[in-house]
């Protein structure tokens, strides 16, 4: 990824690309155990940072989308990144927001506007979100944009993932 592009916005977000010389936020939000503790589980490093921002820069450029900056609005503060990855070959909802901005609503912000813009913007017909089912505020993101509970499963871990589904139908944009 080059110069940042900015994708959407919502009323306090913006979501945009990656520069490479953006790699420290990536960092920063990732060697925060409390950020990943659902998610890898463990502290990720600067090689790690540079294999997400990698997969983020060929799934932008294959399906024009990926897991997106998120800045807020009214100073341009980075505030982590909420976008799609390919998961079982569709569109998979995530994000990662900063710790200190936890219990702000920013991540079911981000749910809501990644949730439009990809039915609005793309030709997808659905896509699917999960988390670990004991992270019961992701559960509830997912549940509140309106995905549907499909399955359970176990993840290499051992820990018990709730996966859930929107399709463009059930959708009422």
């Amino acid at each position: 990824m080059g110069h940042p592009q900015l994708i959407l916005q919502s009323e306090r977000l913006a979501f945009s690309t990656w520069s490479p010389s953006q790699i420290g936020d990536v960092i920063a939000l990732h060697g925060d155990l409390a950020v990943t503790q659902h998610l890898s589980g463990r502290i990720e490093d600067e090689a790690d940072a540079k294999r997400r921002m990698g997969v983020w820069a060929d799934e932008f450029e294959k399906y024009g989308w990926c897991k997106f900056r998120v800045m807020r609005k009214s100073d341009g503060a980075f505030i982590g990144r909420a976008g799609f990855g390919l998961e079982q070959g569709e569109p998979e909802i995530g994000y990662a927001i900063s710790h200190a901005e936890w219990g702000k609503g920013y991540a079911q912000e981000a749910a809501f506007a990644l949730r439009d813009w990809i039915f609005r913007a793309t030709d997808h017909q659905s896509f699917i979100g999960y988390a670990f089912t004991q992270n019961l505020a992701s559960v509830h993101i997912l549940k509140k944009i309106g995905m549907q509970f499909t399955h359970t499963d176990v993840d290499d871990s051992g820990k018990e993932l709730s996966f859930h589904k929107l399709t463009k139908e059930q959708w009422h944009g």
